[in-house]
């Protein structure tokens, strides 16, 4: 399922020839592919300069079928993920201090590499994760972004006890869990009027959820802002305590507005995240495996990625869409 007009808004159905994997690289057959709000923001333009056509989808997990020449992780019949950030170049001055996200090189898998949208897919070797067993292929795709990337925000968040999060989805609903796990409270905001949202993030176990224009009823340590909506940076800020810090944690947001200084003030820290680095899935996959993560999901057949995407634009999910190959659905 192919995005082959830039901004179309959907993908098509396209019959191409099985990849053959390069220098350093695995071919997998998909066994899942999560759908992930960075593929809404590829396929209606949001994100500029594509490749044209390309299979979007980060989010994938597979079976090795193929190894290239110098592929020393893996091996065919071994099952791998295969996350968003596909290549970077290892000799920039932020690849060799550890800072890989911010390579300006980095190739990105689903934007310019094909992704999991397709029965097959070519990765490189060194940017693919072995996946936890106690997994199956479809809780193990959401993971690999949701999960993933929802980790670098909530480390990035600090070690304060009281986390707010905004936009209850595929990524909140995993590191609620994560944070639930360490000890600490949730307080859950969703958009006006998104009762079915309200439920989810009580059924995940935030200890309190309500809209986002409500105050929680105490002052946050931190907040994540998973939703792209920029106006929430400025209500986040004045909810949270002198020194708290409010993440970003999306590759897009509408533009934030104009605030007044004092929400600022008092060392208070706004920050995005950018990507993953490879020490960021190593990780927290080895913390997926211990906790376990209960992943709510819903199953698609590949042929349905427009409806799974509509679903996702429209807010009627909970959880995480996930594409399944004919093959392989259940």
């Amino acid at each position: 399922m192919v995005l082959t007009r830039p901004g179309d808004g959907k993908v098509e159905p396209v019959d191409v020839a099985v990849p053959t994997p390069g220098r350093g690289e695995v071919l997998v057959r998909v066994l899942a592919c999560g759908v992930c709000r960075t593929d809404l923001h590829v396929v209606d333009g949001e994100l500029p300069n594509p490749a044209i056509p390309v299979a979007p989808g980060h989010e994938i997990v597979g079976r090795v079928e193929r190894i290239g020449d110098h592929v020393t992780r893996f091996a065919p019949g071994e099952r791998v993920g295969i996350p968003w950030l596909g290549w970077s170049c290892g000799e920039c001055d932020f690849c060799r201090a550890g800072q890989e996200n911010l390579c300006r090189r980095a190739r990105y898998t689903g934007y310019q590499i094909n992704g999991g949208y397709a029965e097959y897919a070519v990765a490189d070797s060194r940017f693919c994760f072995p996946l936890p067993a106690n997994y199956d292929d479809y809780h193990a795709a959401p993971l690999l972004c949701a999960g993933l990337i929802g980790y670098r925000a909530y480390r990035k968040a600090g070690q304060g006890k009281r986390l707010g999060v905004y936009g209850f989805g595929a990524a909140a609903h995993i590191i609620t869990q994560v944070a639930l796990h360490q000890g600490r409270d949730v307080y859950a905001f969703v958009a006006p009027g998104d009762d079915q949202a309200l439920r989810f993030a009580r059924d995940v176990g935030a200890r309190w959820a309500g809209y986002s224009n409500q105050p929680a009823p105490v002052a946050l340590d931190s907040a994540l802002i998973f939703a792209p909506v920029g106006p929430l940076v400025p209500e986040a800020l004045s909810r949270t305590i002198p020194g708290g810090i409010v993440v970003c944690a999306g590759i897009h947001m509408s533009d934030i507005p104009s605030f007044p200084y004092r929400l600022l003030w008092e060392e208070r820290v706004v920050r995005s995240v950018a990507n993953l680095t490879r020490s960021d899935g190593e990780e927290f996959l080895r913390l997926a495996a211990e906790i376990p993560l209960h992943m709510h999901i819903e199953v698609y057949p590949l042929a349905d990625a427009n409806v799974a995407l509509n679903d996702l634009r429209s807010g009627r999910l909970s959880g995480a869409a996930v594409l399944a190959p004919e093959s392989t659905s259940p």
